[in-house]
């Protein structure tokens, strides 16, 4: 019986290691094809890692089965996720973020960053100057540097010499007008936007707010942008915005898909630097002394690129953007790197490098990034503002139970600062006076381009091309 035990214990011990054996012979075999040692498809390494840390790989915006990573086996430490994770997603040029058991892993987002890299940023940025002169000598550095990588130039030498102008009836509304154009910008390339203004005939002359749209739904055409330029125009001030680059009427010309160009940022900061000067030249009743610019999200960018390319603006109101760690994420707000200016910068240094010491409020909310702003940012303006003596004109209109939008109370805090600094009158605030009308009555085309209009994107391309 011991030796019947005995054989059959030599048998089963035999095919366990033939086993082993065969185990062993398939992984020579893959490792023997592999084009690099260690080879896995990226999906079998997040298995791997789920099962030794019990976690869930959250991988929602791409599809990690197909990218294969070198050396994979040798990459994971069974003693720290963090360092796995690390040395698993890196050379992939992914990122990932811990939230309990889910770990979310997503492309690197050059445009995007967390909130601790903003704070090390700010800090590293405010190392560099600790007076007015110090400061004075980085903005500058700055400026230049972010007109240099935004090369606007070419741009401006190609405007069209003798540009064809659409101007829409005049149409009254309670206490306030909207008239319709269509600006040609480069040959053949049209801006479309609406004037709205004061329907009180003054002797004096009047401020001028340009609003960038942003990117929300209905773009300019929406509700809130209307409320919003009625009302400067009923406080007293010539209002002015444009559509977004393939947006509106802009996507007749173009269509939706060149805004994701990377000439879309350039054209879109050339279209409110022109629409700017357009209006300065053709109206009388402007003051060029009380101009300001206000937008939301992507607006909020332009409104700041704006105030970059032309010196003029006394007063700003971006909102619900610029913040230490996030560039915007549409190359229209961050295909041209401005941020990268002077060795570094950060989109809260680039505003102070424009507007300090002029009047400046920024807008955030609890519900996007901006949560951080009355904490990392505005603390960080608020020094440089300090450095003459100038902390009254910076301010920060926080609501952190609202989210992304630019909202009725967003909108009051942006009344209220311009009522401040550029003398509109508060009293005329009364948003129910607003009449909101339908897309087609703030378009000029309506689709019906006229004769010489681009018609595609690649024809602008082409146009683009050509520029010197």
């Amino acid at each position: 019986m011991t030796r019947f035990f005995s054989r059959a214990l030599v048998c089963v011990c035999a095919l366990i290691m033939a086993c082993v054996a065969a185990e062993a012979q398939t992984m020579t075999e893959r490792l023997s094809t592999a084009k690099t040692p260690f080879t896995m498809p990226l999906d079998e390494v997040l298995g791997e890692v789920e099962a030794l840390f019990g976690v869930v790989a959250d991988c929602r915006n791409f599809d990690p089965s197909t990218r294969t990573l070198d050396f994979a086996p040798s990459r994971i430490r069974p003693y720290s996720l963090e360092e796995t994770l690390d040395n698993v997603l890196k050379p992939l040029d992914l990122k990932w973020e811990k939230n309990g058991k889910r770990v979310r892993i997503q492309p690197y987002e050059y445009h995007r960053r967390q909130p601790a890299d903003g704070e090390k940023l700010l800090a590293w940025l405010s190392a560099k100057y600790q007076n007015t002169a110090e400061w004075e000598v980085r903005a500058e550095e700055v400026k230049r540097e972010a007109l240099t990588i935004l090369n606007l130039d070419p741009f401006v030498r190609g405007l069209a010499a003798d540009p064809d102008i659409r101007m829409g009836e005049v149409v009254k509304h309670a206490g306030y007008t909207t008239q319709n154009f269509a600006l040609e910008t480069l040959p053949g390339l049209y801006t479309c936007g609406t004037i709205y203004a004061p329907a009180a005939k003054t002797k004096g002359k009047r401020p001028l707010i340009i609003s960038p749209a942003g990117h929300w739904p209905e773009a300019r055409y929406r509700a809130d942008q209307q409320y919003r330029m009625a009302t400067f125009a009923r406080m007293g001030a010539v209002a002015v915005d444009m559509d977004i680059v393939a947006w509106g009427e802009s996507e007749h010309q173009l269509g939706i898909a060149a805004h994701q160009a990377d000439y879309a940022m350039q054209v879109q900061v050339l279209w409110s630097k022109v629409v700017t000067d357009w209006i300065l030249a053709t109206r009388k009743d402007v003051d060029v002394e009380r101009m300001a610019a206000t937008g939301g999200s992507g607006g909020g960018t332009h409104t700041l690129m704006l105030a970059l390319v032309d010196g003029r603006f006394s007063v700003l109101a971006p909102v619900v953007h610029l913040v230490s760690h996030f560039d915007g994420g549409c190359p229209c707000e961050s295909g041209r790197p401005v941020t990268l200016a002077a060795g570094g910068s950060a989109m809260p240094e680039l505003l102070a490098a424009v507007m300090a010491p002029k009047p400046v409020i920024t807008v955030s909310d609890g519900g996007d990034w901006t949560r951080t702003y009355p904490e990392l940012e505005q603390p960080y303006l608020h020094r440089i503002w300090g450095f003459y003596n100038a902390q009254h004109n910076l301010r920060n209109a926080h609501f952190e139970a609202e989210r992304h939008d630019y909202g009725v109370n967003k909108r009051m805090a942006v009344y209220r600062f311009f009522a401040d600094h550029l003398g509109l009158d508060l009293q005329q605030v009364d948003e129910t006076q607003v009449e909101l009308q339908p897309h087609e009555a703030l378009q000029t085309f309506r689709g019906d381009l006229p004769e010489g209009a681009i018609r595609s994107a690649s024809e602008l391309e082409t146009l683009i091309k050509n520029l010197k």
